[in-house]
């Protein structure tokens, strides 16, 4: 079926000519290797379920064995979750034994949980495995802390209870083995917070006389080693062959932008959906909001309603924010695959158990490579062949993947990057690890890699003090309510919304997203900031359904404070260091699209922060090569500012992080280092370890950067190569063919040291026309009234006197601007005449004076269709049909849509159907005889 379905996805007029490429991942057989002397009741376990254990679940049992700290780092439904639950359960026959499992979200908490039960009833152990987190009655925590030998928890969860180890004495002091699942997750600021919370839990470990094992589990990363050293602090045994069968895979890059068309990128998203639902695979889609996840599911629901309504039900939406219980009644279904279609966020990209997919549809890349591949992974698991489409959106690392598919198949993996030298996130876990215990210097430089000095700001404030060798916490609060896990600064704002809590954000995010003025999207809602105390640090919002978006504009400068590495590249010479960065966001942008709707001045103080960044200096004669070879304005600062933009772009593909953790400054001359400047800084306080990985990598990054501006066929730059959605000086100047010559120079220099669519044979539909409303009496020829003007606007406009009856209605509207059918005919009369856009705007006007008129909202559709609104038009239409099935014009302009999008067999049900209705239909007649 799968391989069907991938032939006629290759030739369907839709999709075939926005497929880059389509990649075949062969099938696998797995490989299976005994662990000896197991216990009994495992024997039993694995011979009663029919299990053969893979060879590197037995590797990662036999590790675990030898006491070795282990990480599992291995792809998708590689049964990663078994290969440490079995040696766990070995050590648990043990009556007092412990473990503590640590999940990054509550739903992997859940599903887990009911995996631990069934094996602990199938095993006859007596675990009592609870859950222990905000959501964990009161009533049940007291027999948890007293009985529990398994307990699973988030770091969110564990930050705050640490101080509480007194109550957890007999289970810190028997505990074996602590579990951190999809460890991956923990990489940036939340990754190094995450790091010094392990490093917290491992003393009071020691405190109460145990030195418990650590499982890692992970998809698969460049650096494991050093990051799970990071991570934990201990060294670690590695395990990363796949010995898991697998079916054959087929991985199609799909780019909407490849050719023209009217389609936005999620619309295209829409139809695959839809293309796989009607072919009956059962399909994951994943798209970027939450929102988003809702709007497919609906657009697909209303169509597939009219296509075969028996499917209707099984299309759901699942994200975060669904009760507990919701979302566990959608994972079942879809293991038992009551369901066929599910639109999700990234919510199920993590190792929840929903079973066999045939398809996985991802919808704009997901921001890592490993991410992707844990989408990709959730389609064909275990022998099953299956389909994985990824639809590109229109930005630079997106566009790159699809111009080079075999970097996105071949790209080594990902290093994750833990910081252990941030002194802001150290500072702040040095203090809970002092209100928990008091902390020797012995331990400060064991756990923390500290500097007393660290603590002498703390000791002036009077929140510690050194007493007999030790530092007590003397305050009266706990810190931990203090230090976010997500979070570097204390310096947080908190965005209220009728008095609720809606997030917290930085200072820096804060002037970035929530200023005053701004529009704040969360969780799928759209906010306007109402007011912004900077004092209090409070931000009020009102929920607002705007038409408008806004965007910061800041000024930054930059000081080289410490140069700490230099790195020789051939001929360019890269340095690493400590900045000082000074951020003034000065005003904000109104726009609708990339239209300004107006400028207005913000009164923010600057912010200004220390962090570590790289910069390369390039030659000042450079700027007379490019004044010579090309013509424009601000030729230099405009390629060292593509040059900056697109580094940065493509930095996310050689350093897992997000874009918004990278910041930038290219100048013509910098004071420090009296020449051009390109600067990359970590855009956190005290930096996170970004830059100085992308010094290890930059001979890649500079040739990726090239790549990308060479294989986009835009001649001035565009949102696929060199602009940037965060560029604070509205991109400003760029020059794409001076950015793509100082690249050219970059990767000599690192080299020399060897260091409207296109149908094809189908004929676009002819455009519909309108059905003309009765033209009314001949005789007049004064018009001194509304009804006379009116009436012989019809005239003209059935005549197809196009301009003298806009110029009647015109006049008649200045006499009654809210009449309805005024408005309905001025729409009609702009959409003849090829106006459509304005046509829709006059037709929706009216269609709000009268929303039940049917006739209408079916001329609304038809303005819509020719003005290239094709999603809009047919949810239109199928509202219309919803409510009056037997309006035939409706089905045949769904028909005459479809068509146009190459969707044949669809449009062929809908022209039978418009027959069935109306045999004398010639239109749909003529239609239907084409396409046969």
């Amino acid at each position: 079926m799968v391989k069907k379905i991938l032939n006629q996805i290759g030739r369907d007029i839709r999709f075939r000519d926005k497929i880059e490429h389509i990649e075949t991942l062969p099938s696998r057989e797995g490989t299976y290797q005994k662990v000896e002397n197991l216990p009994p009741n495992i024997q039993n376990y694995l011979e009663n379920n029919g299990i053969k254990l893979y060879q590197h679940q037995s590797q990662a049992f036999e590790l675990l064995r030898k006491k070795e700290n282990v990480l599992i780092t291995t792809p998708t439904a590689s049964g990663k979750t078994l290969a440490f639950n079995l040696p766990i359960m070995e050590e648990l026959g043990d009556d007092k034994s412990t473990a503590l499992y640590i999940y990054p979200a509550k739903a992997l908490a859940n599903d887990q949980w009911e995996v631990l039960k069934d094996l602990e009833k199938e095993l006859g152990l007596d675990l009592k495995p609870f859950i222990y987190d905000g959501d964990t009655p009161k009533s049940d925590r007291p027999y948890i802390k007293r009985h529990s030998r398994l307990v699973l928890t988030n770091p969110y969860e564990l930050h705050l209870i640490l101080y509480w180890h007194h109550q957890w004495a007999r289970f810190y002091r028997n505990l074996k083995f602590v579990v951190i699942d999809e460890a991956h997750q923990y990489r940036g600021v939340f990754g190094s917070n995450v790091a010094f919370l392990i490093r917290r839990l491992r003393r009071i470990c020691k405190y109460y006389g145990s030195d418990p094992q650590f499982i890692l589990s992970s998809a698969t990363l460049a650096n494991h080693q050093e990051f799970s050293q990071k991570l934990v602090g201990k060294p670690f045994q590695v395990v990363t062959q796949d010995t898991s069968p697998r079916g054959e895979k087929h991985f199609i890059l799909y780019n909407p932008y490849k050719k023209k068309s009217d389609l936005s990128v999620h619309q295209e998203t829409q139809n695959l959906f839809l293309y796989f639902i009607l072919h009956e695979l059962q399909t994951l889609c994943f798209t970027v909001s939450r929102k988003m996840a809702e709007l497919i599911a609906m657009w697909s629901k209303k169509e597939i309603d009219l296509r075969k309504p028996k499917l209707t039900e099984k299309i759901t939406a699942y994200r975060a924010g669904y009760l507990a219980s919701e979302r566990r009644l959608i994972e079942e279904k879809l293991r038992n695959q009551e369901l066929i279609g599910v639109t999700t966020t990234n919510a199920l990209e993590l190792g929840i158990n929903i079973g066999s997919l045939d398809a996985v549809i991802i919808s704009g890349y997901p921001g890592t490579m490993i991410s992707t591949w844990q989408q990709a992974g959730r389609s064909g698991r275990r022998k099953n062949d299956s389909l994985v489409v990824l639809l590109a959106f229109q930005n630079a690392l997106d566009q790159y993947f699809m111009k080079n598919p075999h970097f996105f198949f071949d790209k080594p993996h990902e290093n994750a990057i833990i910081d252990l030298h941030n002194p802001h996130i150290i500072q702040g876990h040095l203090l809970c690890a002092i209100h928990e215990l008091p902390l020797t210097k012995k331990e400060l430089e064991e756990y923390f890699y500290g500097d007393p000095l660290l603590l002498e700001e703390a000791e002036r404030d009077g929140l510690i003090r050194n007493n007999l060798h030790k530092w007590m916490y003397i305050a009266g609060d706990n810190p931990a309510f203090k230090h976010g896990l997500d979070e570097i600064s204390s310096d947080i704002f908190r965005v209220m919304h009728s008095g609720r809590l809606l997030e917290r954000m930085e200072r820096s995010q804060a002037y970035r997203e929530a200023h005053e003025g701004a529009v704040l999207i969360n969780q799928g809602e759209t906010y306007t900031v109402e007011s912004f105390d900077n004092k209090k640090r409070i931000i009020n919002v009102a929920r607002r359904s705007v038409d408008y978006h806004t965007q910061v504009l800041k000024e930054v400068d930059i000081k080289v404070l410490e140069k700490i590495e230099n790195r020789q590249i051939g001929g360019l010479k890269v340095h690493f260091g400590v900045l000082e960065v000074r951020e003034d966001f000065h005003k904000y942008k109104l726009l609708n699209y990339r239209k300004v709707l107006g400028t207005y001045p913000l009164d923010l103080p600057p912010l200004k922060f220390e962090t570590r960044g790289m910069w390369f200096t390039l030659p000042s004669h450079l700027k007379e090569v490019l004044e010579e070879k090309f013509t424009g304005d601000d030729i230099f600062a405009g390629g060292l500012h593509g040059t900056e933009h697109a580094l940065i772009a493509l930095f996310p593909l050689h350093v897992m992080c997000d874009r918004m953790d990278i910041g930038g400054l290219s100048t013509p001359y910098h004071p420090d280092t009296q020449a051009p400047t390109i600067f990359i800084y970590d855009a956190h306080k005290g930096g996170i370890g970004l830059a100085e990985k992308a010094i290890q990598v930059f001979e890649e990054l500079i040739k990726s950067t090239r790549d990308l501006i060479t294989t986009c066929n835009c001649k001035e730059g565009c949102p696929s190569c060199i602009y940037s959605p965060k560029c604070g000086n509205e991109n400003r100047p760029l020059h794409k063919k001076a950015t793509s010559y100082i690249l050219k120079k970059m990767m000599q220099e690192a080299e020399s040291g060897q260091l409207k669519e296109v149908i094809g044979e189908y004929q676009k539909p002819v455009k519909v026309k309108p059905m003309a409303a009765t033209a009314g009496s001949e005789s007049y020829i004064e018009f001194d009234s509304v009804d006379k003007l009116k009436c012989r606007s019809l005239e003209l406009m059935e005549s197809e006197k196009l301009d003298e009856a806009l110029f009647l209605v015109d006049n008649a509207l200045d006499m009654q601007p809210e009449s309805w059918e005024l408005l309905k005919i001025k729409g009609q009369l702009l959409d003849l005449k090829g106006d459509s856009a304005q046509g829709v705007e006059y037709l929706s006007k009216a269609l709000q004076l009268k929303p039940s008129n049917l006739q209408l909202s079916y001329l609304l559709s038809i303005a819509l269709y020719h003005s290239g609104e094709y999603l809009e038009a047919k949810l239109n239409l199928l509202d219309i049909i919803k409510k009056d099935p037997q309006f035939y014009n409706a089905w045949y302009l769904l028909g005459v849509i479809l068509q146009s999008q190459g969707d044949i067999p669809g449009a062929i049900q809908y022209f039978s159907r418009v027959l069935t209705l109306n045999p004398d239909h010639e239109q749909a007649s003529d239609s239907l005889r084409k396409l046969l």
